[in-house]
């Protein structure tokens, strides 16, 4: 097996030439890392960056330092998604954090997050992890959790921001981090959006123009629901869908109304309202998900 160093000094002529600080390997990370002072936030990404990335780096600069992780997870894809083809931009990625205000990125490539090969060892999510996108998509949390978890114990930052497009992914991050004891903050985002509505994805790169009006589904049916929110649950998933059968050509793969700190469904009071829909792109199905916060009341 090549070392990591080894490794690191291979693949880093590759690299776009720049004043922001770019570790690949563990030892770089360590001596990079060194050199900040003060308190550090980190924005951790599967790179293929956008604005909503940027505002999350916008976000951590109020508070510190920033750093980005930018590393595209084996462990969280299940069978037949979209690893390969998942879209991998470093250069440009590169360039948003700069202007973004980042100090430093650690772009590591798997041998170097999992040296041992694929873990034995994984962050176990509980029953949270087993419901809404965790019945979609099975070990999907464990495979978050457990490179969140690493991720963390190798950058040491004092915060830690997520987007709130991933709620229920933001919501097991905290659970994880108050079960266990782990000393750093989490901080929630809200959720970065194009002017149509449609939430910023990496994933929106697969949508062709004739894509867009019908991923814009998944925003109506959500501002559909929150219209009605105040004549209970069934009202908003009845609008819900309403607005989804407006646009046939998208599989609805998930529409749930959650109580934002258990996920078990909701009643009444504050509320999310989770959605996530398939489009059968040109490579492959495009999955895209979307959530918002609503106050329910009692029909």
């Amino acid at each position: 097996m090549t070392t990591l160093g080894t490794s690191a000094k291979r693949r880093s002529s590759k690299l776009p030439a720049g004043q922001l600080p770019v570790a690949q390997s563990r030892e770089e990370l360590v001596r990079e890392r060194a050199k900040l002072r003060g308190p550090i936030g980190l924005v951790m990404t599967m790179g293929a960056l956008h604005d909503g990335h940027g505002s999350l780096i916008r976000e951590a600069t109020k508070f510190g330092n920033v750093m980005v992780t930018i590393f595209v997870n084996p462990l969280q894809f299940g069978a037949g998604e979209d690893l390969d083809r998942y879209p991998r931009t470093l250069g440009a990625d590169l360039e948003l954090c700069a202007r973004a205000g980042a100090c430093l990125v650690f772009a590591p490539t798997p041998d170097v997050v999992y040296p041992n090969g694929s873990p034995l060892v994984r962050i176990d999510p509980g029953p949270g992890g087993a419901m809404l996108e965790g019945a979609s998509r099975p070990g999907h949390f464990a495979g978050v959790l457990t490179v969140v978890n690493k991720m963390l114990n190798l950058t040491r930052p004092d915060r830690a921001y997520f987007g709130e497009k991933d709620f229920q992914q933001l919501t097991l991050i905290e659970r994880m981090v108050a079960d266990l004891d782990m000393p750093v903050t989490i901080e929630g985002v809200p959720t970065w959006r194009d002017p149509d509505g449609l939430a910023m994805s990496s994933r929106n790169r697969y949508l062709s123009a004739g894509h867009r009006p019908t991923a814009l589904a998944l925003s109506q049916a959500l501002a559909a629901g929150s219209k009605v929110a105040a004549h209970g649950r069934e009202a908003v998933l009845d609008a819900a869908r309403a607005a989804f059968a407006a646009h046939p050509d998208l599989k609805v793969d998930r529409l749930d109304l959650v109580d934002p700190v258990t996920l078990e469904d909701a009643t009444s009071g504050p509320s999310r309202l989770l959605v996530a829909g398939i489009l059968t792109g040109q490579t492959g199905p495009i999955r895209l998900i979307d959530n918002t916060a609503l106050t329910l009341g009692v029909a």
